[in-house]
């Protein structure tokens, strides 16, 4: 998936960005308390998507 669109997806969820790291965006999830890290790649593989949905406690993306 694009990473345009997992951040678009985050955003919705009520996620925000908190830093850049060197290769990653950190994301933050002020209604959980949790974190996460983002690649800084165009695509995003399926697995790690859903693996960030998991790790900032949002439902996990329908992706096929």
């Amino acid at each position: 998936m694009k990473r345009k669109d997992l951040i678009k997806y985050l955003l919705l969820y009520g996620c925000v960005f908190e830093r850049e790291g060197k290769r990653h965006s950190v994301y933050y999830n002020p209604n959980t308390n949790k974190s996460t890290t983002i690649p800084r790649h165009n695509e995003i593989n399926t697995f790690t998507a859903k693996g960030i949905c998991k790790d900032l406690e949002i439902p996990v993306l329908d992706i096929k």
